[in-house]
């Protein structure tokens, strides 16, 4: 049987019964994708992992809490023999012999009559890679082919088109705060596939260009407006292109619904029946300061944080921000796209009992190459924006918070 490769072949195990002997590392490893299978799991073993006895509690699997005894594998369509007992699993690989069960044996891989491959998942697609040559198997090897494809899918350097037709419609992606490696995975492939991406300026940029040359780039700021607003101008490009049958992606900073007006886009595209997928991204009011190494909360200073938008003082009729409240609390004070408004924000904030000596940093371009950090308190935020020339995009963080990391160089 050793000198002929594997054959590869997709079990079907919803419904079916599955038995796992031995409730250790192996087992905790691989019940996963069994229920995930729908199979039905009858784990035989006196003790269990932590993890593996939290399935069992929850009721995905089916747990006898006794040694292996013939007979277990009566009726089962896969068996998975992974005891500590070398002669028990020798009892339990003949009796998966003698009843034509698939077995898989982590103790001695060429006396079983199947193999686990190393699989990984990306929309829809199941990779499993398996050594052909048996006398040379090396799992890590074939570990580390799964990973190459599987990254592959999912940050879009390896492109598999698709040959049947797909659904036109609109994918909002949430691009993350700026570096490019912190968009999600699903908003990378999607990216990938598209045939128009709609981009704004806040989006990872650095993604544009690996697009494939047949992609067209739009970008949004420059969309001609005609009688319409900006916003009203978006919208319509997104049906247009959207209604000729292509993939279009709108790709936006940080996440879709955080300040993104990403809402209005889902509303315009209902309205026009134009199927739409919203995929979250890493919102700029977590992440940058994270990666400024300030954390929004922390045990003992702050309990709890607030995002705003300072795009209008807090004086202006349309803002609709209580800042005498946000003065009254003690906790972390996160502001986007506020640094033209920042001086007249810390003036109503210490107003309304915020003390003038409380921290304040300001994060320009957070997550990129030219990110820097520039720290004040808010008495001097407005004299040491003006004085160091912050500019937008940055992220603004006021609280304790602010000096709860290392000291800044």
């Amino acid at each position: 049987m050793a000198e002929h490769p594997a054959y590869p072949v997709g079990l079907r195990l919803s419904g079916r019964r599955v038995v796992v002997l031995g409730g250790g590392q192996v087992a905790q490893r691989r019940l996963p994708a069994l229920t995930a299978a729908g199979a039905d799991v009858v784990l035989v073993s006196p003790e269990a992992t932590p993890s593996v006895e939290a399935m069992a509690d929850a009721g995905e699997i089916r747990w006898e809490r006794r040694p292996y005894t013939e007979g277990d594998l009566a009726d089962a369509w896969y068996a998975l023999i992974a005891t500590s007992d070398p002669e028990a699993n020798e009892r339990a690989s003949a009796e998966a012999e003698r009843h034509r069960v698939w077995c898989v044996r982590s103790d001695d891989a060429d006396r079983a009559t199947a193999w686990t491959p190393a699989t990984g998942h990306s929309e829809g697609v199941t990779v499993a890679v398996l050594t052909t040559d048996a006398r040379g198997r090396d799992p890590r090897h074939t570990a580390a082919i799964r990973d190459a494809v599987v990254e592959g899918l999912r940050d879009g350097t390896l492109v598999a088109p698709h040959h049947r037709t797909r659904t036109a419609g609109v994918a909002l992606v949430g691009g993350g705060p700026g570096d490019p490696d912190l968009i999600t995975v699903r908003g990378r492939r999607l990216l990938a596939e598209a045939d128009v991406v709609i981009a704004d300026r806040l989006g990872p940029r650095d993604l544009l260009a690996e697009l494939p040359p047949h992609v067209e780039v739009i970008d949004a700021a420059k969309i001609p407006y005609g009688r319409y607003m900006a916003q009203e101008a978006i919208n319509n490009a997104l049906i247009e292109h959207a209604r000729q049958g292509k993939s279009v992606v709108r790709l936006k900073g940080g996440d879709p619904f955080v300040f993104g007006r990403g809402m209005e886009e889902v509303q315009a595209l209902a309205e026009a029946g134009i199927p739409c997928t919203v995929v979250p991204g890493i919102s700029s009011s977590i992440s940058v300061p994270g990666a400024a190494g300030i954390p929004v909360t922390h045990r003992g200073v702050a309990h709890e944080f607030t995002v705003v938008s300072g795009h209008v003082a807090p004086d202006d009729e349309r803002s609709l921000v209580d800042w005498p409240a946000l003065a009254r609390l003690t906790g972390t004070l996160v502001i986007l796209m506020g640094v033209d408004k920042i001086g007249k924000i810390a003036e109503t904030l210490v107003a309304h009992g915020r003390p003038p000596a409380t921290p304040v940093a300001l994060v320009q371009e957070g997550t990129t190459a030219a990110q820097r950090r520039v720290d004040a308190t808010l008495a001097t935020v407005a004299e040491t924006v003006r004085a160091e020339d912050v500019r937008p995009p940055a992220v603004i963080v006021v609280g304790p918070v602010v000096n709860a990391g290392p000291p800044v160089a």
